[in-house]
């Protein structure tokens, strides 16, 4: 691969990645309620998940997919339950005096590794996705090892460094800014968000 269609696969993957969605707000959610590790946390496991789509398009899944578009509507479902799933969580923590036992449920290092990787895995979309992107940038009868595990690479380096940014900006907003942790209101909107996301995946679907 030369360096002009590395870096035009650079670019691409970087919009992608900075665009909004369920994992950013996943990113933000812990971030904000748990710390900066558990932010960066979430950010690596979501680049896992990336990392494995864009891994598993070079060997064929993608196109899988959409011979068996039944398997793929189960994953875009299971996805868009796991997004209502957290926003009710959100939405149905009890307050505790001023404040939500969210942060409390958010703080979980485990949970954060858990969110990051199940909103990447449950997002079918990406395989389809990184088989259209791969078959602009490379012939599959050249493919090669090495320009599989470089272009899996750039796409996992690019979402994890993305995402790990988001989360080093979101908690020196929240220690400089005063940045909102245990407002009520922010909780519940973050809920609603969760919920209209998952509604939003259902009716793109």
């Amino acid at each position: 691969m030369t360096l002009s269609l590395w870096l035009s696969l650079a670019a691409i993957c970087m919009m992608g990645a900075m665009s909004p969605g369920p994992s950013l707000a996943v990113v933000l959610k812990h971030s904000i309620h748990g710390s900066m590790k558990n932010g960066m946390l979430a950010a690596l496991s979501h680049g896992i998940g990336v990392g494995f789509y864009a891994a598993a398009s070079l060997l064929g899944l993608g196109g899988l997919m959409l011979q068996f578009p039944t398997v793929y509507q189960v994953l875009v479902y299971l996805g868009a339950a796991y997004l209502a799933y957290l926003g009710i969580k959100i939405l149905l923590a009890k307050p505790r005096g001023d404040e939500l036992k969210v942060a409390q449920q958010s703080g979980s290092a485990k949970h954060a590794l858990q969110d990051g990787f199940a909103i990447a895995f449950l997002n079918p979309k990406l395989a389809v996705f990184f088989l259209a992107l791969f078959s602009q940038f490379i012939n599959p009868e050249n493919l090669t090892f090495k320009v599989g595990v470089i272009m899996c690479l750039t796409v996992f380096l690019i979402d994890t460094s993305w995402y790990l940014l988001v989360a080093f900006l979101t908690d020196y907003s929240k220690k400089r800014f005063g940045f909102p942790r245990q407002n009520p209101w922010f909780e519940k909107l973050l809920g609603v968000i969760f919920i209209v996301l998952a509604v939003r995946v259902i009716i793109t679907l």
